[in-house]
């Protein structure tokens, strides 16, 4: 599906750290984290070892806790929904713009008035599992759902294309709510000229192997509150802040630190970084062309607020009578790699059984996640790749579907 884009520069750099006695915390992570909060321009950058580890530390940071309400997304990697309940809270989400996938922010707006009011409109927006029953026990004995505030909106920029966040933002201004980017598929994209990561108090990063940039493994958190900043350092360290003596720890922490090799890993990345966006950009313009004419087959949209899409993966929607499971299959039958993206966070197993989630709640969301199919993608596909897939793809879809 993907691959990382790896030269000797980058192999050279782990070697460098490998050949030193600074393996964790230390100069090429603090290097790393200025570097890469500068290319967002942003003011505070602090490694984890992955995105994941990132927002969780942004929820205890925006005072998340037992109860608590954060705003989101259903049509999303299910880590943006999961840190909320790492710190007892309730994700709420809402339905998603069908051209996008990102979050509908006139949904966001409508949910976090009737939230902050309460009342008969507010308990719409709750999971099914706990309407008209907010001290119910939920199953398996794991604590008694208690309602607690609204706290926080979490959109996610999907697929690499920022989120509509001018009016999230503004949302979260009138309700005095914390905004978390999950910037995690979106390092370089732009919204109306600014980067990703500098649009709300804070955002998240990632660099998984099929990111932008990788690390292997990996995260940053860019915020401007050097307060939030100074938080997240401590949590990621076992609750150790600076001033503390060895083995001692002021706060409840966890072990999510970014080491050195992965760190020197992102540095010798981020140098490269604008030169892989613009090889991604070049793959979905092949794929772009030749998917043009494809009857069947939805090309991704790109909004107007987007002046820089940063092209995390590339998929595409499978429109009856052609079904997209089947579409799949025969994909994988010629040797093409293909994937559903998303299946949907409420329809889950585990959200299912815990808040009563089904089909029909997220009905946007529900559409994308059965037509959506990410085709193979990376910075370093060949047009001949590209020109196989597309092949492939087209006698998948012309194929009837109930053969």
């Amino acid at each position: 599906m993907s691959s990382p884009d790896l030269t000797a520069a980058e192999v050279q750099a782990v070697l460098e750290v490998l050949s030193t006695r600074h393996i964790s915390l230390g100069p090429k992570l603090e290097a790393f984290e200025g570097a890469l909060a500068g290319y967002v321009g942003g003011a505070h950058g602090v490694g984890v070892n992955s995105g994941t580890s990132g927002l969780h530390l942004c929820i205890i940071a925006a005072d998340v806790g037992p109860g608590d309400l954060v705003i989101t997304t259903p049509f999303s990697f299910i880590a943006s929904a999961n840190c909320i309940l790492y710190e007892g809270g309730t994700p709420i989400f809402v339905d998603v713009d069908p051209e996008t996938g990102n979050i509908d922010p006139r949904l966001v707006a409508e949910a976090a008035h009737d939230l902050i009011h309460g009342g008969s409109a507010a308990e719409r927006w709750l999971p099914p599992a706990m309407r008209n029953v907010p001290t119910q026990s939920p199953p398996r004995g794991e604590g008694r759902y208690t309602m607690g505030e609204l706290r926080a909106i979490l959109p996610v920029h999907a697929f690499g294309q920022p989120a509509d966040m001018d009016p999230i933002v503004e949302t979260a201004e009138q309700h005095g709510l914390s905004v978390i980017e999950d910037a995690c598929e979106a390092l370089g994209a732009e919204y109306k000229g600014r980067r990703a990561g500098t649009l709300g108090d804070v955002a998240v990063f990632a660099f998984y192997p099929n990111k932008q940039i990788t690390t292997g493994e990996g995260g940053m958190i860019v915020t401007e509150r050097e307060a939030w900043a100074a938080l997240c350092r401590s949590l990621r360290n076992q609750g150790r802040d600076v001033f503390d003596a060895w083995l001692s720890h002021t706060r409840l922490g966890y072990n999510y630190r970014l080491d050195e090799m992965s760190a020197a890993l992102g540095l010798a990345q981020l140098r490269r970084a604008d030169e892989l966006l613009e090889k991604r950009a070049r793959v979905a313009g092949w794929y772009g062309e030749r998917l043009a004419e494809m009857k069947g087959v939805v090309r991704p949209s790109v909004a107007r607020t987007t002046t820089r899409d940063s092209w995390f993966v590339y998929v595409v929607q499978i429109e009856l009578p052609a079904k997209r499971d089947a579409v799949l299959a025969r994909l994988a039958d010629a040797g093409i790699p293909s994937r559903p993206y998303f299946t949907p966070i409420h329809l889950q197993p585990f959200y299912r059984e815990r808040f009563g989630y089904e089909r029909g709640c997220f009905p946007v969301t529900e559409l994308l996640g059965d037509t959506s199919l990410a085709l193979p993608f990376s910075s370093v596909m060949t047009e001949g790749q590209v020109d196989l897939v597309c092949g492939a793809l087209r006698e998948a879809v012309e194929q009837r579907s109930d053969v």
